[in-house]
């Protein structure tokens, strides 16, 4: 049987003020717990900043993966650390997290453990380890979405999509990134407008502006390739 792991890594997560780098951990402890809930996703976080998902249904990980990007661009994370640190919080707000899938076997996969072993998330996990900022001074980021299999036309034809899903989220407001991924985890515009006390009519405008219909046609060729 194959697995999609998720491996990711805040970026430059160092360059938030401590306060609020703790209430970053704890909203993205319960949105991973929703996504728990919604799509039995095993998610665990490590040492603050690096995060592992394991997703039971392989054609819901791209989907997922978009909607952690958007929901970790949506927080309203504002305090830099200190005016040193200037440089590597802008890099924070712009990409806010760097994500590779991994697609393989699990040798080993123990939720109430806390074991996941196996190429899954070797895949993941060693591209996350290569493209690391951590300690550096200088944040060079070349891409924050990566898709790793053994099977060399999977990464081929998921490469372009994910590059273009990539730019067009890093280009987001947070507001348009609340919205997506709100409306990744299946809520309406209705619902979506509800709930952040907006109309529905602005809920469209920023959903137009990011592009939102292309990014839900990736999604669901990413689930039809994956699964076919």
């Amino acid at each position: 049987m194959k697995y999609t792991v998720i491996s990711g890594d805040i970026i430059a997560s160092s360059s938030i003020d401590s306060k609020e780098k703790g209430i970053l951990e704890s909203q993205l402890q319960e949105f991973l717990s929703q996504l728990k809930a919604d799509y039995d996703v095993f998610s665990r976080i490590i040492k603050g900043d690096y995060v592992e998902c394991v997703v039971p249904n392989a054609g819901e990980t791209l989907k997922i993966a978009l909607a952690i990007k958007c929901f970790i661009k949506s927080l309203p994370i504002e305090k830099v650390l200190s005016e040193k640190e200037k440089n590597r919080f802008k890099a924070f707000k712009t990409y806010g997290i760097r994500l590779a899938i991994g697609y393989g076997e699990l040798s080993r996969f123990d939720a109430q453990e806390g074991i996941i072993d196996g190429e899954a998330i070797y895949l993941s996990g060693r591209w996350i380890t290569e493209n690391s900022t951590h300690s550096k001074q200088r944040i060079v980021v070349k891409n924050t979405l990566q898709f790793l299999s053994n099977d060399d036309k999977l990464n081929r034809g998921f490469e372009p999509l994910l590059m273009l899903l990539d730019l067009t989220i890093n280009k987001a407001t947070s507001r348009q990134c609340q919205i997506a991924y709100l409306k990744l985890l299946g809520k309406s515009e209705e619902q979506i407008a509800s709930d952040l006390s907006i109309s529905q009519p602005v809920v469209n405008q920023h959903s137009t502006a990011l592009g939102y219909n292309a990014i839900e046609s990736a999604v669901n060729y990413f689930q039809y390739t994956i699964t076919e």
